[in-house]
């Protein structure tokens, strides 16, 4: 419970920091296109640090559920992957970084089936 709260709240602290440096630090190297890109991965970042804060709110209110603890691992994996990836491309223009994004999306899409079936399980 605790792991995921503190990760969530990291997260949601760096989303705020990165969107923040995107929008000040990056606006004027950057082009449109890529600042988009930036863009998004900050948004799904914070989408998904709320999701691990929830995440380690449901692990207090169940008994251990490793349907809920796998959600949070893929939730942090998306991240990692989906975000990382986006800011990568923004930065190197390296078009290769994109063919990351779609497995970090995998993990995130996994993670809140995940938090489906938990529910209807524990809830």
């Amino acid at each position: 419970m605790k792991t995921f709260i503190i990760i969530g709240a990291i997260n949601a602290f760096l989303a705020v920091a990165l969107g923040a440096f995107g929008a000040h630090g990056l606006k004027d190297r950057l082009d449109a296109h890529y600042l988009d890109i930036w863009k998004t991965g900050v948004t799904y970042q914070m989408f998904h640090a709320t999701g691990l804060l929830i995440i380690g709110f449901l692990l207090g209110k169940v008994p251990v559920s490793s349907l809920f603890s796998w959600s949070g691992w893929l939730m942090l994996a998306g991240i990692i992957l989906f975000s990382g990836s986006l800011y990568m491309l923004s930065l190197t223009k390296v078009g290769v970084l994109g063919a990351i994004t779609p497995i970090g999306g995998v993990c995130f899409l996994a993670a809140w089936i995940l938090i489906i079936v938990g529910a209807v399980k524990h809830l």
